[in-house]
């Protein structure tokens, strides 16, 4: 509780004292999580404050908020006078850095992450902000989709999606047997089974896990990441979010390939707005990186 304590007065020294004097600064920032500590790296432009306006950024699958792609779109978003908070969700592990180590038991569940961006969207506005962009990759960003589509806030203007995750249950399971040589129907069937019988929490030894061979998983984390839930495809909540959204997609992605297909029939150039990235993979790296910045910073135009 000190050590919480200490760290919001260090924040609210910053926010409160140096950002009025044109400061310009990055910090880790740690708050309090349900019964674990969350981590985010706050990056705040020459002359600004939160009040004007803030980028949350969310991480794909087991990574975090350092990861490449989020810190090139923080330092350039950052010289072009925009702030953002890069956030680490905890997974589960309280002050969790770096990638999710497989062997560890994972106890976490896909949607989980929508509690923690409801934290940090209080903790943001506590802090002053009332403009907060909510931006995610990857699985990021079907979570990111998910929160604008069922928990809309009037301080979230709009949305921004780079390489979101697409999700197919028969194109889940295909891929789960040519990484894990094995069916997942009976795994998931004895997971469901547990969960429906009252043990969400029983550990499943031994399984493999997303990308994560022969680890520990509870059932009810099994289910959320592999069970038949439409709402992992990002296209799924796409029209059900009342806030324009902004899709990237890379034309030599080969980790989520099918962005344009499950978009494009839905962008309508208003509401929703694709972009494709000729030649970028992924991760969007080096110049890709500043044509996706560039594209975000036209979009937040008034």
């Amino acid at each position: 509780m000190k050590n919480v304590i200490i760290n919001r007065i260090l924040v609210l020294f910053f926010v409160c004292f140096l950002l009025p004097t044109k400061a310009v600064f990055s910090m880790d920032v740690q708050i309090p999580f349900q019964k674990i500590k969350l981590n985010a790296n706050l990056e705040v432009a020459e002359g600004k404050t939160l009040s004007d306006g803030v980028f949350l950024m969310l991480h794909g699958t087991l990574a975090h908020g350092e990861l490449e792609i989020l810190q090139s779109l923080q330092s350039i978003l950052k010289e072009q006078g925009q702030n953002s908070l890069s956030i680490t969700l905890g997974l589960g592990i309280s002050d969790r850095k770096g990638l999710y180590d497989c062997p560890t038991p994972h106890t976490h569940k896909h949607e989980d992450a929508l509690d923690e961006i409801d934290a940090w969207i209080a903790w943001l506005k506590k802090e002053g902000a009332n403009r907060i962009y909510l931006l995610g990759h990857s699985r990021g960003g079907n979570q990111i989709a998910w929160h604008a589509a069922e928990r809309p806030d009037p301080v979230v203007p709009k949305v921004i999606l780079i390489a979101p995750m697409t999700w197919d249950k028969e194109r889940a399971d295909k891929y789960y047997e040519r990484a894990f040589k094995k069916d997942i129907s009976p795994i998931i069937a004895n997971a469901e089974k547990l969960v429906s019988d009252g043990n969400p929490e029983a550990w499943m030894e031994n399984v493999d896990f997303v990308y994560c061979r022969d680890t520990k998983a509870q059932a009810a984390s099994f289910v959320s990441y592999h069970g038949n839930e439409p709402r992992l495809n990002t296209a799924y909540h796409l029209p059900r979010i009342n806030k324009p959204v902004l899709v990237f997609a890379g034309t030599e992605d080969s980790i989520v390939t099918n962005v344009i297909e499950e978009v494009e029939p839905l962008a309508d150039e208003k509401k929703i707005k694709l972009v494709k990235i000729e030649g970028a993979d992924h991760f969007f790296r080096d110049l890709f990186a500043d044509d996706v910045a560039e594209h975000i910073l036209n979009f937040i135009k008034p």
